[in-house]
């Protein structure tokens, strides 16, 4: 006679054989349910260690860039100079009267309209020029595609000093390449560096040969991108080559063309070395940019104040400038 209890015995799994696969209750024993998914650590823990592996980047981050942003908004309604590195909070809070100055400045007003020369002309050629080389590499070079590369980006790992060496030489009315090109077929060479025509003209061929490496990456990585069946397609639609760059490649290379833009922009309005190691500023501050004005009032007169002032304006203007450019990739490319 069996005794009945309140238990269901469970039925023994069959056992695995060929061609029959194991009940799924089966493998999930005792030991299936301790080797499952670990239990996971509070959120709390999670974000003090977050926080701890941040710190390091935070305190460099609010040392450096941080900090110097902000005393450098203060000091721009300060009168602040040489007498107040010791002293700082001697410095007279005087309100807006340095912005207002500096639209009565013609030093400032110069060195904005210098600026703005630099960068009207030097974006388009530089953008322009390594969108040419970038399609040539990118389609038309097939032997040593490497090396062109390779020349054309060297520029822009090139310390300033050395390309002030080299571009002096080449410009030099006496004895540069230049000089010595045109004295073969019995022409003068005019003073590059030295003429209020030239100067900044040289410069701007300068920056433009330092920076086409970049924008010519740039537009390599965004050819290459474009699908290929794209332009086969067009091919055997019977477009020309031009009709195919212009229909096809620029308007799928507008986003990266629009960032390259932007980039170069942003760098062209803070030029600083070429002008600083090239010509001074010179001649007569016809290569006076905003950085370069900046420069001096704060680490030559020490105008500190006033150079902070300077520097939120450039701020502003670069500001300004990106959103109109961002604003225009983002109303182009839906």
């Amino acid at each position: 006679m069996s005794t009945t209890t309140g238990k269901t015995a469970e039925p023994a799994p069959a056992p695995a054989g060929p061609g029959r696969t194991p009940l799924p209750h089966a493998a999930a024993g005792p030991r299936g349910r301790r080797g499952g998914a670990r239990k996971q650590k509070p959120m709390g823990v999670q974000n003090a260690a977050g926080w701890l592996f941040s710190t390091p980047f935070l305190v460099l981050f609010t040392v450096f860039m941080a900090f110097p942003i902000i005393a450098t908004l203060v000091m721009s309604f300060t009168d602040f100079g040489l007498r107040n590195v010791t002293r700082p909070w001697e410095a007279e809070f005087i309100g807006f009267e340095n912005y207002v100055k500096l639209f009565g400045d013609e030093k400032f007003l110069t060195s904005l309209f210098n600026t703005g020369y630099f960068v009207v002309v030097g974006v388009p050629l530089t953008i322009g020029i390594g969108l040419v080389v970038a399609v040539l590499l990118n389609n038309g070079i097939d032997r040593a595609r490497t090396f062109f590369r390779v020349g054309f980006y060297a520029p822009v790992v090139t310390t300033i000093v050395a390309v002030a060496v080299v571009w002096r030489f080449v410009l030099d009315p006496s004895d540069g390449l230049i000089s010595g090109l045109l004295s073969e077929v019995g022409l003068t060479s005019p003073d590059f560096l030295g003429s209020e025509a030239l100067a900044m003209p040289s410069l701007i061929a300068m920056a433009v040969w330092r920076n086409v490496g970049t924008v010519m990456v740039l537009f390599i990585a965004g050819l290459q991108a474009i699908p290929t069946e794209v332009r086969e397609a067009a091919k055997l639609d019977g477009a020309s080559v031009w009709q195919e760059f212009r229909g096809i490649t620029v308007p799928l290379l507008r986003p990266t063309l629009l960032y390259a833009a932007v980039i170069t922009t942003i760098g062209y309005l803070n030029v600083f070395e070429e002008p600083f190691v090239m010509t001074q500023g010179g001649p007569s501050d016809s290569t006076l940019t905003v950085s370069l004005n900046m420069y001096r009032e704060g680490f030559n007169f020490f105008h500190m104040g006033y150079a902070s002032a300077m520097a939120y304006v450039l701020f502003v203007v670069i500001m300004g400038i990106t959103v109109l450019q961002l604003r225009l990739l983002k109303d182009n490319t839906k």
